[in-house]
């Protein structure tokens, strides 16, 4: 496949193979330059741009044409037609890329807008990891990590209500932990953007597909393939692939408890009663903040042994009966904890623009320093002092590696620009983390999972969480959000994904219902990592061992997951061969039916699962549309040929069905007795 130039008689065109995804004319110019007037502000880890252009130029026309030599293409453009060329164009015909740079000329200008063609038919997906739409046409999406947002629907009493101290902590359908300047078009190619300054993918007017970046020169990664899911493969391969996840995670739930010592007699309750347990994840193993929001960690990563007694010895014999330890680490160390006096010390610590002072950053009624990953030294340390001894040493086989979004533009790095690196900081982060398993030789084996990313996080980070959804069935923020989230990161190059069971944001008196904890029992069944959490506010909410009946359904849905491990392990071997994610949206496996492109509110779980959970609080029943084939309903036996379907849904049967032919036809067939068996 080639990326050319073809010139026309008032502009040209740029091919993929024989597609054309950019059509430049002097009365309707692809590229326009401006001159940008930033103003950036955060408050935790929600933020605001605002920007006023100035000097908008509209680069009509063609001043220079070099001929095609070497495999290059070359051409130059200005605002007139004898002007001064401003933006330099290259095509590099066989590895398929488009370079954007400014001339000397057009040295002061630092906005660069790109127009691709859009077509009356076309779907376009990516934009990294997406929460509200997995197709993302009609809508404009920043590419910019943050927090998402509680509730991300303005106008909701939820969102409105976090809003109202002009904090923007509501969010909105674009913000995301994982946001990437990816998108993939139904036309069969796609378009990687290679900045890590703040942009917008805007995708608002049908007639075309707009990229806007704050940055002067911008080069484009072009993927052209047969069909989508050998563009998905592509980029994957690009990214680079996660390894297989390890036997361990995948055999049965990971039970997430933070209460203390405590947790080792529930979870020894939760074994008792059935449940497939694989792992038990204490997230305040380094201690409990008590904050306004609800019982947060203490900052400074080791074991705290007044909240875990022996943790040594628990660790050990947990282990021995094949139930590994979990913990949690984040990229900041608390201003009162001891790590950070070290980190101060050794100059680790990203500065204040006015001062050699370390910069603090407020995380909700207590701050924390930055640790600072663009200084080689300080990435080392934290990945071998930190992570390498604190917790792998120590005992630890896995990990939320949580934050990454909150890098503040207003500070001093080692090296670097922050409004550059803050899209990094999920990668850099991510690295620290792989580096440290590496190290020990863990890879495959020690799993840390990260919500923040953005391109190139792939290739470090192993598994995604969905984030901090509200405990709750919200359009925006609920349960549904996170099958989209699992969808639109397997587009862009990530295997594996998985969520909070039961949720985890509780505020203003949003608490879990039975209900939505037996709903997210029946989806996180069908994830290929299973990892419960009791939540922000632990003492509010329903917790798995609540109730006799919340317990029941656990250990139903926790050995249903484990039953499906041989599965599983077929679909990270197949991650790993084909760039393929083991959720997928239904086009991968179906990408000649229109009727597949937009749907989000089911999955395949591999070619030969389709999973439709029920994520509409209150319903027994929902529609499901099964594509070409036969597929058989897990729980009742009865076969559907391709439709749609309304499909009865009580709690406990959620539409599962399997495609006829599969190799694993015998696997599936065996877990209805695998969920009757409580």
């Amino acid at each position: 496949m080639t990326a050319r130039f073809e010139a026309k008689d008032d502009g040209f065109d740029l091919l993929l193979g024989d597609r054309v995804i950019l059509r430049h004319r002097v009365d309707a110019p692809a590229f326009r330059i401006a001159k940008g007037n930033p103003t950036v502000n955060m408050v935790r880890g929600n933020f605001k741009h605002e920007d006023v252009p100035s000097d908008e130029r509209l680069l009509r026309h063609i001043v220079k044409w070099v001929e095609p030599e070497n495999g290059y293409g070359e051409l130059f453009l200005s605002d007139e037609p004898s002007g001064l060329p401003l933006l330099k164009l290259l095509v590099n015909e066989q590895a398929c890329w488009l370079s954007a740079d400014r001339c000397p000329e057009g040295d002061e200008y630092d906005r660069l807008t790109v127009d691709f063609i859009a077509e009356a038919d076309e779907v376009i997906w990516g934009g990294g990891e997406q929460m509200s739409y997995l197709a993302l046409n009609r809508r404009a999406f920043p590419i910019w990590t943050s927090e998402p947002g509680v509730g991300r629907e303005p106008g909701s009493a939820l969102t409105d209500k976090v809003n109202a101290d002009g904090s923007g902590a509501g969010g909105d359908y674009w913000t995301t932990n994982y946001p990437q300047p990816t998108f993939l078009s139904s036309r069969g190619y796609a378009v990687d953007v290679e900045t890590a300054h703040y942009c917008v993918l805007d995708f608002s007017n049908p007639s075309r597909h707009r990229v806007s970046a704050w940055q002067g020169d911008v080069h484009f990664k072009l993927t052209k393939a047969d069909n989508i899911p050998a563009v998905v493969g592509q980029i994957s391969s690009k990214m680079g692939k996660q390894p297989p996840l390890p036997d361990w995670a995948i055999g049965g739930a990971i039970i997430g408890l933070k209460d203390g010592a405590n947790s080792f007699a529930r979870l020894e309750k939760i074994i008792a009663a059935g449940a497939a347990v694989s792992g038990l994840w204490c997230e305040d193993w380094v201690g409990i903040r008590q904050t306004s929001f609800g019982r947060r960690l203490f900052w400074d990563w080791q074991w705290n042994a007044e909240r875990y007694p022996d943790l040594p010895a628990r660790i050990t014999e947990l282990k021995e009966r094949g139930i590994r330890f979990l913990g949690y680490v984040n990229p900041y160390v608390a201003v009162d904890g001891p790590q950070y006096a070290e980190a101060a010390r050794l100059g680790y610590l990203a500065q204040k623009l006015d001062g050699d002072e370390p910069y603090a950053v407020d995380f909700g009624e207590f701050d924390a320093g930055v640790v600072d990953f663009t200084n080689p030294n300080a990435a080392a340390w934290f990945s071998e002092e930190i992570i390498g001894k604190q917790m792998l040493d120590f005992g630890l086989d896995g990990w939320m590696a949580d934050f990454g979004e909150y890098l503040p533009v207003d500070l001093r790095l080692h090296n670097g620009d922050p409004m550059e690196e803050h899209n990094r900081w999920p990668v850099h982060w991510s690295k620290v983390n792989a580096d440290a398993v590496a190290s020990r030789g863990r890879t495959g084996d020690a799993l840390f999972f990260m919500r923040a990313g953005f391109t190139g996080v792939q290739q470090y980070c192993p598994l995604l969480w969905a984030g901090d959804q509200s405990v709750d069935f919200s359009r925006h923020d609920g349960i549904g959000t996170v099958i989209t989230a699992a969808l639109s990161a397997g587009l862009v190059g990530n295997a594996y994904s998985h969520s909070d069971v039961g949720g985890y944001t509780s505020l203003h008196g949003n608490i879990r219902t039975e209900e939505l904890m037996h709903r997210w029992y029946e989806l996180g069944a069908f994830t290929p990592v299973m990892r419960t959490h009791e939540g922000n506010r632990p003492d509010d909410n329903l917790q798995i061992d609540s109730t006799t009946e919340l317990l029941a359904g656990f250990v139903r849905w926790s050995r249903v997951h484990a039953a499906l491990a041989p599965w599983v392990r077929h679909l990270c071997d197949e991650a790993v061969a084909t760039g393929l994610p083991t959720q997928r949206a239904l086009f991968l496996h179906y990408p000649d039916d229109r009727e597949t492109f937009t749907i989000q509110d089911q999955y395949l779980y591999g070619a030969d699962l389709m999973v439709a959970p029920v994520i509409e609080e209150g319903a027994v029943a929902r529609e499901v549309y099964l594509p070409d084939g036969k597929w058989t309903h897990s729980w009742t036996g009865e076969q559907f040929e391709s439709g749609h379907y309304k499909i009865d849904a009580p709690i406990g049967s959620p539409p599962v069905f399997w495609r006829d032919g599969s190799d694993f036809a015998g696997l599936f067939a065996g877990l209805v007795s695998v969920r009757d068996s409580i």
